[in-house]
């Protein structure tokens, strides 16, 4: 934290505030980030969908505003969104949020997706915005809750009369009722049946007709990934063709505009970056197999820091995990989780990628699983082996650096702002990871056999966890473990037409969003700038 100097003790610090001049300032102490956090919740955002009491208030209001300091906000809170972290392409997603539009979003593994979402997130009204995700990790990933816990209708097996019902009780619609701008993430793993659900749920428990009962919602992931899990009493027909929440009426009806993260920020050398993008539309040509096969001979260990192994189910990375502690010799370091209320433990299980118990013991294979030092390579995903323990604490030797894993803290939030907190060492074994568990992660020495695969596009998320080639090791490759679904592919095919097509203007009265300028021919009306697409097009003659 910093003070002003006050420099000429005859005039006042008012005046010396307002005199517009350069003033210095001196260290007093640190801000720490509760400090923050705490200031950010006391400061209203707008947007063009969400006014802020703040601002109305103020609209009504007469006064001087001169006579009163300076307000905290201009003080203390910084821009939420810094603009020059974000791409181009990302930040016309962004703005896009802003103007109010109901967005999806998609992009191959490693675009930036997640870190984006997190950007709109707090570029929003916090008290009115609601992040969720398909899954716990994944939605601890962007400090939000699972979309079942935000629906409260269930795991969606219950009919739509009880669907309404459980939706309508006091607390769940009062949550309903009080969001303005909900965040999906992964929304590959949200099966159709479920997502037309809780849209006809929304109109219910909202009582109005408009789309998601009026909600804003921005919508991510890459059908070309990791699918929804079938359920047995789910009405599939032979074709699968309404297993994607794509296929629905409530989708069409809902998302308005369409963006594409085309941006490789997890690989750096194109010659991967192509090799995966042709994984993940389930092309394997002859020259992409020969160089996955010729993996199986790499070398890929260094400084006794073992290839994490991927497995397609989560009982067989289980399994080798405990089968790899007990062969180790030496003294077995337990460390339990300190969670903030016992009764939530089973939901920090769910949604923290910690676990509740972890066994340690010299020479154990480990993942780091939060971002300590970026610099030192010391984040999220990187793989280490313990070397010792000191103070109770355990020693990990990483690819360049030695780190004592001091215990770190997890927050997850329940649907009605309730805060609930995991205290534990940030390490899980990792001689074996499931390829589900590493969705979002990066690996920096990655092992894989794909005998098992039994997913489209399981094999390409297992494969985009690397970070080259050279850190790669493919065991038994075969060209037919590689598969996309094919309904998938014509959803994306008729996708990157629609974005082709992005400059026509859109059907009927939309929100303007800043930057783009519309300008008429004799033969259609074009944006000139901005990735802008909405659904329905329409040429105007």
């Amino acid at each position: 934290m910093v003070g002003e100097k006050n420099e000429n003790p005859n005039v006042s610090l008012r005046t010396q505030l307002l005199s517009g001049k350069p003033r210095s300032f001196e260290e007093i102490s640190p801000i720490t980030e509760a400090d923050i956090d705490k200031v950010k919740a006391k400061v209203s955002r707008t947007t063009n969908t969400t006014p802020s009491p703040s601002s109305r208030k103020r609209k009504f209001q007469g006064g001087d505003r001169d006579e009163k300091a300076p307000a905290a906000k201009k003080l203390y809170s910084q821009s939420p969104i810094s603009n020059e972290q974000l791409t181009i392409e990302q930040q016309e997603v962004l703005d896009a949020c802003l103007a109010g539009h109901n967005v999806f979003f998609t992009g191959s593994a490693g675009t930036g997706k997640s870190f984006l979402l997190r950007k709109i997130i707090s570029a929003l009204p916090p008290d009115v915005t609601t992040a969720t995700a398909s899954t716990g990790v994944a939605a601890c990933h962007i400090g939000g809750i699972t979309l079942h816990q935000f629906a409260a209708i269930g795991g969606g097996d219950a009919t739509l009369e009880r669907s309404y019902s459980m939706a309508s009780k006091p607390l769940a619609s009062q949550i309903w009722r009080k969001c303005k701008h909900l965040i999906i993430d992964e929304i590959s793993m949200i099966s159709a049946n479920y997502f037309e659900k809780i849209e006809a749920v929304a109109r219910h428990v909202r009582r109005s007709d408009k789309p998601f009962g009026g909600i804003q919602l921005i919508i991510c992931g890459d059908f070309l990934q990791l699918p929804p899990v079938n359920r047995v009493n789910e009405n599939l027909n032979k074709n699968n063709d309404r297993r994607f929440c794509f296929r629905t009426p409530a989708w069409d009806r809902c998302i308005q505009v369409c963006f594409e993260l085309t941006q490789v920020h997890r690989q750096k050398d194109m010659g991967f970056i192509n090799i995966l993008n042709s994984i993940r539309l389930g092309n394997i040509p002859p020259e992409i197999a020969e160089k996955l096969m010729a993996t199986s001979k790499q070398k890929i260990e260094q400084n006794g820091i073992l290839a994490t192994r991927l497995c397609s189910h989560t009982h067989e990375a289980n399994v080798i995990n405990e089968s790899k502690l007990n062969e180790l010799a030496g003294e077995e370091k337990v460390y339990d989780a300190q969670d903030s209320d016992p009764t939530s433990s089973k939901q920090l299980d769910q949604q923290t990628p910690v676990p509740g118990k972890l066994i340690l013991k010299v020479g154990a294979q480990v993942m780091l699983l939060k971002n300590i030092n970026i610099t030192s390579g010391l984040v999220n995903g990187a793989r280490g082996v313990v070397t010792g323990f000191r103070d109770g604490l355990p020693m990990v030797r990483f690819r360049n650096v030695e780190y004592m894993a001091k215990h770190e803290r997890w927050l997850i939030k329940s649907p009605s702002g309730a805060i609930s907190s995991r205290k534990q060492v940030p390490l899980r074994l990792a001689w074996a990871f499931s390829i589900h568990k590493s969705q979002g992660l990066t690996l920096d020495c990655v092992e894989m056999s794909l005998a098992r695969v039994f997913e489209a596009g399981q094999a390409y998320v297992a494969l985009s966890r690397a970070q080259s080639l050279e850190t790669l090791r493919v065991l038994d490759f075969k060209a037919s473990q590689v598969w996309a679904d094919a309904d998938v592919l014509k959803f994306y095919r008729d996708f990157k037409l629609r974005v082709e097509e992005m400059r026509l203007i859109p059907l009927g009265k939309k929100k303007s969003v800043p930057g783009i300028k519309v300008v008429k021919n004799k033969s259609k009306t074009k944006l000139l700038s901005g990735k802008l697409m909405s659904k329905p097009l329409v040429s105007i003659s």
